[in-house]
């Protein structure tokens, strides 16, 4: 195991390989691999090596990092040792979502290779050594792309605090109206906050008035067969023997076998069932018990997002963009097809919200390919252009 002694790494002339969110088998792994005579230290965080670092002088000449290109201990954690002047060193990745594109924003951002598990032993010390050593002579050819993580610009940045600040201000009465009338009906805070994912899979602080009983997320995981994506899916999915929908109306003949050995199925049935047994991204419950009486009115008429007009001034969200997600709901957005929405700014409205609110038909596909949409076509003219357009979806009778 590495040594814990602070003056051991202080005093070796090949230097330190920083070991971060490492689990004790792959610390146990590494352990076994020759860098080149270089020790491996471990670090909970980013900050905990920064703190380290500047304290101790600890010789860091390599990062190895467990953890996911789109996570904090991605792109996120190579941006902060960049802003802390963290020497720069090969930065390495050992990820669980490793796909082509994701690969790809990783080395524009910086990070010097991705590896899935399991490791192969020669090849990965050879390349780590390989990296260390030559450095210099790598990173100052490489004509690599710039990473940046979305950045308000600033005509954006000053309209969503004039306009956020003056709604705050002529909105007032409604809180007074609003927190009276919550305290009311039942116990508990008036302002609610859960942690939400936003622009680069940043987690902020999200406030609402809350609309629900105290402990409501508590009972999520029991009323989720209510979940209404759950049960489009499902209806998607529906399928007779061995032939899904598509099938049938063909005829009695699977139009996309799939054969293994002695057996043979549908391979659409088979994404289908996929799909549905790994769960909806996203959870809406019909009529759901969790919400009070008042909360109700109040997420009806969408007056329980007011208080998303603070994370505006403060700049977590932006008033027009990509909802930020719940923690649960983010993790299953990663893949190519969907990472693109948080490369936009989050907003308490946004394209989706405009075009979909208050259809019973929109799919979760539906709603993705539409952040997708915005992510790609953003900017001050169209985002006016959604404000005008979101007054008249607020009042509707459907929750969104």
């Amino acid at each position: 195991m590495a040594q814990n002694n602070s003056s051991n790494y202080n005093t070796q002339t090949n230097g330190v390989i920083a070991l971060i969110n490492a689990s004790e088998p792959l610390r146990e792994t590494l352990q076994q691999f020759d860098f080149g005579g270089r020790q491996l230290r471990q670090f909970s965080n980013g900050v905990d090596l920064i703190n380290r670092w500047e304290k101790e002088q600890i010789d860091v000449r390599a990062v190895i990092v467990q953890g996911e290109v789109m996570d904090t201990f991605g792109i996120a954690m190579i941006q902060t040792l960049r802003s802390k002047n963290f020497p720069d060193v090969p930065f390495v990745l050992i990820a669980t979502n490793v796909t082509a594109n994701i690969l790809q924003l990783a080395l524009s951002a910086g990070i010097a290779d991705v590896y899935k598990q399991p490791l192969n032993k020669t090849h990965f010390q050879r390349r780590i050594t390989f990296l260390i050593d030559n450095w210099v002579e790598l990173h100052g050819h490489t004509n690599k792309q710039e990473f940046k993580a979305y950045k308000t610009p600033l005509g954006k940045r000053l309209f969503d605090v004039f306009f956020a600040g003056l709604a705050l201000v002529m909105l007032s009465p409604v809180f007074l109206i609003v927190i009276l009338a919550l305290k009311l009906e039942s116990r508990g805070p008036v302002f609610y906050y859960s942690p939400r994912v936003g622009t680069g899979y940043r987690v902020f602080k999200f406030y609402k008035f809350r609309s629900m009983y105290v402990n409501a997320d508590k009972k999520l995981k029991d009323l989720k067969h209510l979940n209404q994506y759950t049960a489009a899916a499902a209806t998607t999915a529906n399928t007779t023997g061995d032939l899904c929908d598509e099938c049938r109306i063909s005829g009695t003949k699977c139009q996309f076998p799939l054969y293994a050995d002695n057996n043979k199925w549908c391979e659409k049935q088979y994404l289908y069932s996929k799909k549905s047994q790994s769960g909806s991204a996203f959870i809406k419950l019909k009529n759901d018990p969790r919400i009070t009486k008042v909360g109700k009115i109040l997420r009806n008429t969408s007056i329980d997002e007011l208080p998303q007009l603070w994370n505006v001034i403060i700049g977590d969200m932006s008033i027009v963009g990509n909802r930020p997600l719940p923690l649960y709901e983010a993790e299953k957005l990663t893949t190519d097809k969907y990472a693109l929405r948080f490369l936009a700014p989050a907003g308490i409205t946004g394209l989706w919200q405009v075009e979909k609110r208050g259809k019973g038909e929109m799919s979760e596909d539906e709603r993705l390919m539409l952040d997708n949409t915005y992510a790609k076509n953003h900017s001050l003219w169209n985002d006016i252009r959604l404000i005008l357009k979101t007054v008249p979806a607020l009042f509707q009778k459907e929750n969104v």
